[in-house]
């Protein structure tokens, strides 16, 4: 892919070797300046990059980085995503203090990213890998994302045709999760067309959305997908899905809860649509992907990440999760951040 332009759903880069490294971090610093970042967070960017991806050649196995833009409240900035499965670390934030080394080395690299970055998470299972993730921003970051994503193509296409979009309208806190027909570009397009008639569509309940989606991608091949509305006052959240997209309610100390999604195809005859109310108490977490995830992942096997944010929670299953020989999307929100 070309690494000139990143679009706003990102590139990936597998991390087999150091020789990449520079091209990751020419990469960033175009993004940087394309989002019109100051010289000096252009300049943290640089380490940033070249840090993580220092990070995964010492120490990861099947190591992988998404670079992408991150916008917020007509800001721009820039987030990078490291994905790992190497052996992981039993204390990460002992790890990102700077002298600390279990290679005999400096130990400065994740304190330098620490350092520069704006926002930082991360999680890290021994055996099991590492997840980190960073933004860099001029000025302070936005307050944190309630919901976030991660999208990855098959194995062979430079597009995804899942997708995912998060927004808030008058009062509202929904999101969606599209997986257009096939893969490739058309795919992809089904899924962009998806994607803008949500974050367009007018405010109401999610059977109202879906409808309005079915509607607005008839000119596409098709998709299935799913909107979920989560209502922290009165303890609920609403569902409604066509097709192959998974959810999943997951509470604390309960067994997670799978939505119902009914069959059909976005744009394509005149589905059946059903919204249903699941109970979503307190600290419960959504979360919704393709069927390019195999849907046999447990919370339970992951100790602290529910306390970690949507977006590594989403990085960590996609990794052990996703599969190579499809499309693949992963979407985690809560009703607060």
């Amino acid at each position: 892919m070309n690494a000139d332009v990143v679009a706003d759903h990102g590139l990936w880069f597998r991390v087999e070797s150091g020789g990449g490294a520079s091209g990751v971090r020419r990469a960033a610093e175009r993004l940087g300046r394309q989002l019109e970042l100051s010289e000096q967070r252009v300049a943290d960017l640089a380490i940033v990059s070249a840090e993580l991806i220092s990070n995964l050649v010492k120490h990861a196995q099947e190591g992988a980085l998404l670079l992408r833009p991150v916008r917020r409240a007509g800001r721009a900035g820039v987030e990078l995503v490291a994905l790992d499965a190497g052996p992981g670390m039993a204390d990460l934030a002992l790890s990102s203090v700077d002298g600390h080394s279990t290679t005999g080395t400096l130990g400065i690299g994740l304190g330098a990213i620490v350092r520069q970055a704006s926002w930082f998470d991360g999680y890290s299972l021994p055996g099991r890998g590492t997840v980190l993730a960073v933004q860099v921003w001029d000025g302070p970051p936005p307050g944190p994302d309630w919901a976030a994503g991660l999208t990855r193509p098959i194995t062979g296409e430079q597009v995804s045709g899942d997708g995912y979009a998060v927004r808030v309208v008058d009062g509202r806190r929904q999101v969606l999760v599209c997986d257009g027909l096939g893969h490739g570009p058309l795919a992809a397009a089904a899924s962009g067309a998806a994607i803008a008639a949500f974050r367009a569509a007018p405010a109401g309940p999610p059977a109202g959305v879906v409808q309005h989606l079915h509607r607005s991608i008839s000119h596409t091949r098709g998709a299935a997908l799913a909107v979920a509305e989560l209502d922290a006052a009165s303890g609920l959240l609403r569902y409604a899905g066509l097709g192959n997209i998974a959810a999943m309610v997951v509470a604390t100390g309960e067994r997670r809860r799978g939505l119902v999604s009914l069959p059909g195809i976005a744009g394509h005859q005149r589905p059946a649509v059903r919204e249903y109310d699941y109970p979503f108490p307190p600290g419960a977490a959504l979360v919704m992907h393709s069927d390019g995830v195999v849907d046999r992942w447990d919370l339970a096997d992951y100790p602290g990440l529910a306390g970690r944010s949507p977006l590594v929670a989403a990085g960590t299953l996609l990794r052990d999760a996703g599969t190579r020989r499809d499309d693949a999307c992963v979407l985690v929100a809560r009703a607060e951040p």
